[in-house]
This record gives structure tokens, C-alpha cells and sequence, in this order.
């Protein structure tokens, strides 16, 4: 029964510090790579942000948040993810449709030679988990 209680206690502890971090991890719309947004809002209004994000080769969407979000591929290629779970490669294909939760923060890169592009609907109404930007890698 102790061990259960202080998983319980570690688990709430957890949670508790994670809400209490400041929410300083800008969303996808607010970072610039080499002085340019890749993402173009399209619309907004109390439930969701749409939003054109234009990757072309060698671009990094440096790091930021999002609250759940549906991600639709309009062209694809090879990208590199890096999040918490650490930096895969992965294959963007052209058609996809994605449905995410609650990104605390992810960073994304163009490695392939194509251009890759992607509408993303934000779910403001599922707001995302709060993270300290300390999280994100150094740049």
C-alpha cells in the first residue's frame, strides 16, 4: 500500500510542477527561422486556428508548442522530429492526416530535397500541457 501512495504522491507531485511551470514555449505561429513565420494563419476563431505551414529544404520549424491539433499533408518528404522522446527521422507522406495531442513542445526539420507543407488545425478548445522553454534544444 506504501508503494501505491508514493507513486500516487509522485505522479500528483509531477503533475502539479508541470502546470506550475511557466507557459513560456511559443506556439507553431510565433517562431521564426532565419527571420521568416513558416506559418501563415489562414483562419482563427474561438475553436480552432488554421494555419499553412511551408518547409522547404533544409528549414527547421524551431521549437514550439501546440494545444491538439489535426496536421494534413499537402506535400511531403523527409523530416526529422525532436521532442521529448528524442530525435527520429521520419517519412512525410503527401495525403496524410494526422490527429495529435497536445504537443508540450517539438521541433521540426526539413532533411529531405523536396518542399513540404502541411495545414494544421489547432483545437483551442483542448488546451495543450504547459512547459518551461528550458525543455526545448539550445539554438
Amino acid at each position: 500500500m506504501k508503494i501505491i501512495t508514493y507513486a500516487l504522491s509522485s505522479v500528483t507531485l509531477a503533475a502539479a510542477l508541470s502546470v506550475a511551470q511557466a507557459a513560456d514555449v511559443p506556439d507553431a505561429l510565433s517562431v521564426e527561422w532565419q527571420g521568416k513565420h513558416p506559418c501563415e494563419k489562414l483562419f482563427e476563431d474561438a475553436q480552432v486556428r488554421v494555419a499553412r505551414c511551408t518547409f522547404p529544404p533544409g528549414a527547421v520549424h524551431v521549437c514550439h508548442a501546440h494545444p491538439a491539433y489535426l496536421s494534413y499533408v499537402v506535400s511531403g518528404g523527409q523530416g526529422q522530429v525532436q521532442d521529448a522522446k528524442g530525435i527520429r527521422k521520419v517519412e512525410v507522406a503527401t495525403g496524410a492526416l494526422l490527429d495529435s495531442q497536445p504537443t508540450a513542445w517539438h521541433e521540426f526539420s526539413n532533411v529531405g530535397d523536396t518542399m513540404i507543407q502541411f495545414v494544421v488545425v489547432e483545437k483551442k478548445y483542448q488546451a495543450g500541457p504547459t512547459v518551461d522553454q528550458s525543455s526545448c534544444p539550445k539554438r
